[in-house]
């Protein structure tokens, strides 16, 4: 099974921390926050990634390298001076996907989630991994019931950026620039959604105040 890494962002909500380096390579505990969803995903078996460049890409490939220090196999699919987005990303990637369901990994997330390889049931788009909403997102992305994600009525949970994907949910669109969140929306009210509620530690490291907070957290937790 191979895994998508997206680590292409401006990073606009961290500067200036990001005017000079990825946001990916931003470190926590003293480990960058790309190195963690790269070990796990080894750790789990997937041993083929895919990442996707664009906003001091070189930076990112030189950190990563072939993969070969966690037992990968890497390959970039390089979006240029501008990111593609979510949804641009992954169809410009897909030579390099192939057509079997893929893990998704926002390389912003830190996670202890445990990833493992799995596929999709038939006629489903892709399984999210949800979890609890947080301060800054109290209303939640889907809802979610009897492993089935919806758009509408039931308790409300955070799409956590952790999937498996099926390549489909964005091979008969047009290369170019566009998220994937309107295309699971779409999939959520079509019942093509299932996915799973994540209780454990997840961060979305999307402010210089929420990158604090983790460093804080982890630090904690290894002076235990």
């Amino acid at each position: 099974m191979k895994a998508m890494l997206l680590a292409a962002g401006r990073g606009e909500r961290m500067r200036p921390l990001t005017d000079h380096i990825p946001k990916p390579l931003l470190e926590v505990a003293g480990r960058p926050l790309l190195d963690y969803p790269l070990a796990r995903l080894a750790q789990a078996g997937i041993d083929e990634v895919v990442i996707n460049l664009a906003w001091h890409g070189s930076q990112v490939r030189e950190f990563v390298g072939d993969g070969s220090r966690w037992g990968l196999r890497v390959q970039f699919s390089d979006e240029g001076p501008e990111a593609l987005e979510t949804g641009g990303g992954i169809r410009q990637a897909l030579p390099l996907l192939g057509t079997e369901p893929f893990w998704l990994v926002n390389a912003d997330v830190y996670s202890d989630y445990t990833f493992r390889p799995r596929g999709l049931a038939d006629g489903v788009l892709a399984h999210l991994v949800l979890v609890p909403n947080p301060d800054h997102h109290p209303a939640g992305d889907f809802a979610f019931a009897a492993g089935q994600v919806s758009d509408g009525e039931g308790q409300r949970f955070t799409y956590s950026g952790l999937a498996v994907v099926d390549p489909g949910i964005v091979r008969d669109l047009a290369p170019g620039r566009f998220p994937l969140g309107p295309l699971l929306i779409d999939a959520a009210k079509a019942g093509r959604l299932t996915g799973e509620l994540h209780e454990g530690l997840w961060t979305d490291v999307g402010t210089p105040a929420r990158l604090a907070e983790l460093e804080r957290m982890l630090g904690a937790q290894t002076s235990r």
